[in-house]
This record gives C-alpha cells, sequence and structure tokens, in this order.
C-alpha cells in the first residue's frame, strides 16, 4: 500500500454519498466501528452489519481496494495510529458501562502506571527540573492541557517554566532557545501529531535533558533522559487519562518537597502576594 494513499475510513467516509442502500449501511457501520474490518473475516464483518457478502465484496473495491483482504490489511495498518474508533466494538454500544468498570479500570491504570515508574526516575527528573535553567512543557491535542496543568502547578515552586504551544504560536520561536541547561516535558499521548519523532530529535539535539510522558502504546524511547508511560485503558469510546493525571500530581508534589526552604519561601510569597491583591 501506498505510503501516500489516503487512509481506510478518509477513503470509506468519502464514499458514503454514492453508495447503494447496503453499502452505505455498511459503510457507515464501518466508520462508526473501523476495528470491526481489521478483526473480522468477511463473513463475519457482514453478519455484524446485517449485509450479505456479495455487499461486503462490493463496498470494498468501490473503496479501491483489489479484494477484503487488501482492505483489512489497510485498517489494520490504522490502528497504529492509536484512534480511539478502532478500539471500539459494535457490541459496546448497546449498553452503558457501569461506574465500577470505570473506577475499577480507573485503579488497574494506577497500578499499573506505577508499577513501571521507580522512586529513582521521579526523584532525578524533579532534581533536573528543580535546577535547570528553564523547563519548557509541550503537548498537542489532548497532552496540551496536561502540559498547561504541568506547568500551572509547577510554577509554585519554579519560576522559569513554560507551556508550548501557545496559542496561534509555532515552534520555531521557542526551539531555538532551547539549551543543555534546560529540561523539556513532552506529552506525547495518543493521538500524537506526525511531527512528534523529528520535535523530539530536535530537542535531543539541543542537549536539554528530555522526560516524555505517553501512553503505554508508544516503544520505551532509549534516547530520552527518562520515559515514563501511563496505562489508558478504557471500557467506553475514551482513553482513560487518570493515570496521567497522578503522575502529574506526584511530580508536582515530589518537586514542592524537595525545593525546600527556597520553594516554601516561594510559596509564601505567592499567597502574600494573592492576599494584597485579593484574588482570592
Amino acid at each position: 500500500m501506498n505510503a501516500d494513499a489516503p487512509s481506510f475510513l478518509a477513503r470509506a467516509r468519502e464514499a458514503l454519498d454514492s453508495l447503494h442502500p447496503a453499502e452505505r449501511r455498511l459503510g457507515e457501520f464501518v466508520c462508526d466501528f473501523p476495528g470491526e474490518l481489521a478483526a473480522y473475516s468477511a463473513s463475519e464483518l457482514a453478519t455484524l452489519a446485517q449485509v450479505s457478502n456479495a455487499t461486503v465484496s462490493r463496498f470494498v473495491k468501490r473503496l479501491g481496494y483489489e479484494n477484503y483482504e487488501e482492505a483489512r490489511r489497510h485498517a489494520r495498518a490504522e490502528t497504529q495510529t492509536g484512534s480511539r474508533l478502532f478500539l471500539s466494538k459494535a457490541a459496546d454500544s448497546a449498553g452503558i458501562q457501569s461506574l465500577q468498570a470505570h473506577v475499577a479500570q480507573s485503579m488497574e491504570n494506577i497500578e499499573g502506571t506505577f508499577l513501571a515508574i521507580t522512586d529513582g526516575q521521579i526523584n532525578s527528573a524533579v532534581d533536573a527540573i528543580l535546577t535547570a535553567r528553564k523547563t519548557w512543557v509541550l503537548g498537542f491535542r489532548s497532552s496540551h492541557a496536561f502540559a498547561d496543568y504541568l506547568r500551572w502547578q509547577m510554577t509554585q515552586v519554579i519560576e522559569n517554566i513554560v507551556s508550548l504551544p501557545g496559542g496561534g504560536e509555532t515552534l520555531g520561536e521557542y526551539l531555538i532557545s532551547v539549551t543543555p541547561d534546560d529540561v523539556f516535558i513532552v506529552f506525547g499521548l495518543r493521538r500524537r501529531i506526525a511531527k512528534m519523532d523529528a520535535i523530539l530529535a530536535m530537542i535531543e539535539k539541543s542537549g536539554a535533558k528530555l522526560l516524555y510522558i505517553t501512553d503505554e502504546g508508544v516503544s520505551p524511547r532509549s534516547t530520552a533522559t527518562w520515559h515514563l508511560r501511563c496505562q489508558t485503558l478504557a471500557p467506553g469510546p475514551l482513553f482513560n487519562h487518570v493515570a496521567v493525571m497522578a503522575l502529574c500530581h506526584l511530580l508536582v508534589t515530589r518537586a514542592i518537597e524537595k525545593s525546600s526552604t527556597a520553594g516554601r519561601k516561594r510559596l509564601r510569597g505567592i499567597e502574600a502576594v494573592g492576599d494584597l491583591l485579593e484574588e482570592l
């Protein structure tokens, strides 16, 4: 399959309006649950979508594939992008996951995440942040919220910290300023942008220490100073980020603890200014 060819989902969405009724029903089904095509045979998919085997064959040919197996290989490759669409199952859409299921999965994610992280990793990362010339925090898409949150919390104990990118900004103005005396924290949660590897390589080339925080779907990055992977499994159609937030909380709490007198002095100063301005 040509790397520049449209994705399976892009082909299916584009073809929907031109399909015959049975094919359209199948098209809508695979657009909602593309993982079903990646996982099942043509006959199994036909049964799930309540269409004939012939409809499945006509459908994949209309999308430009030679046969069903070619379409399935393309859909399987697309599962590696991390889209939650490929993790959703038609059987799950008929019911509502219980509160207990969500809580249990959150607890499992937290436990699984922190079993793979050591105190030594946390301590060395926090020590580097506290002594860095400047700390940069980067995140795109869902990761951007965590980057902003970590920066906001860390501001309580360190002055020179900034989250990227800001509204309407690009990275060039910032990456040019990164030095070996800096720490760069990158959140790379699914789905990652296409240029993430190039950005990471540029950060590493600068000599800055890299703290890379991702989900479990990213292979360990040996070139990062620290790579902490969070479990994000969920019973529903969205990734569960409870463990990511717990990791942010741990990093900030450890930074406050290790900042000692200087950190407490800054915290007192922040409170004093807040009282003076009657902000809270």
